[in-house]
């Protein structure tokens, strides 16, 4: 059950209350892969990088089943740079440095071969990048998840309204709802959005959890209390990594399978908190996943007594 998955490979220097890292390996496509491809195989990327993006990083994600015909090479261009430091809560950061490098030029373009996916993970990106890729599709994806931020919200709205159209799924933080659709409420907000386009909205609120919104329907997925986050960069995109790849394991994309599928992507963003970059997403196993994902249930598993 292949997925496509769009979005940045790149470098990112971050610095948190617990340490600092001058340069890693990041990027909204690079997250979702490692986090999918616990789940589905193969992962079919489609990203720019440029000549300094180290070949043993794309050998280490080929090595998990990440497809990556679609990663176009630049020779004479440095890969996509971002700097930030998060604040005391980290849930608030500075961003430092923003380099577009290869970004500046980015066309994304659809293999042959991946023609026919039946999912499609639009990552964080310019939103008329993320309406080219669907629209080069021949046969639409049984399933089309997209990211976005305040940035495009704040410069392309009109690029990022037509996107929304054509999507199954939006994912976003509190913020972006309440800004997206003018609204405090995040009830009032998520109605409104769902009214653009989206069949599913799915409301990110970091430490404290997300919430699921279809049609009337609301689901709230707790977050796991860490003892220690080290660098919150990247657990939205291994969020979203573990939401698609689990609904495309199972090829079932229910209200009530996405559920379940908002529960893995809370364990498997809460893996990628605990290092620096994707260093941890390198690391774990199908056993690891089992047993964070049985701490989830013991998160929201009680008996009560009826009075």
């Amino acid at each position: 059950m292949s997925l496509i998955t769009v979005g940045t490979m790149a470098f990112d220097a971050i610095e948190t209350p617990f340490g600092k890292v001058d340069r890693i390996v990041g990027g909204s496509a690079t997250y979702v892969a490692y986090a999918a491809s616990n789940f589905v195989k193969p992962v079919q990327q489609i990203s720019i990088v440029g000549y300094d993006f180290p070949q043993e990083e794309m050998e280490a994600l080929q090595a998990r089943g990440v497809q990556t015909e679609g990663v176009e090479v630049v020779a004479d261009k440095k890969s996509f740079f971002w700097s930030g430091k998060y604040h005391i809560d980290m849930n608030t950061r500075d961003t430092l440095v923003t380099d577009l490098n290869v970004l500046e030029d980015f066309n994304p373009i659809v293999p042959e071969a991946y023609q026919g996916a039946e999912f499609l993970m639009l990552g964080n990106l310019m939103p008329k990048l993320q309406l080219s890729v669907i629209d080069q599709l021949k046969v639409r994806p049984k399933l089309i998840v997209m990211d976005t931020m305040n940035f495009w919200m704040d410069i392309a709205m009109d690029d990022l309204k037509e996107v929304l159209k054509k999507v199954d799924v939006l994912l976003v933080n509190d913020g972006e709802a309440r800004q997206l659709s003018e609204e405090v409420s995040l009830v009032k907000a998520a109605r409104k959005i769902l009214e653009m386009g989206p069949k599913f909205l799915i409301i990110k609120k970091g430490e404290h959890g997300a919430l699921l919104f279809h049609e009337n329907h609301v689901f709230f997925a707790p977050a796991l209390p860490l003892e220690e986050v080290f660098d919150p960069t990247g657990a939205g995109d291994t969020f979203a990594g573990g939401f698609i790849g689990y609904l495309a394991k199972t090829k079932d994309i229910s209200f009530e399978n996405m559920k379940t599928a908002i529960i893995i992507g809370s364990a498997m963003a809460s893996f990628c908190v605990e290092k620096f970059g994707p260093e941890r997403m390198k690391e774990i196993t199908k056993a690891d996943i089992d047993e964070r994902l049985s701490q989830f249930v013991q998160l929201v598993n009680f008996d009560i007594d009826l009075v």
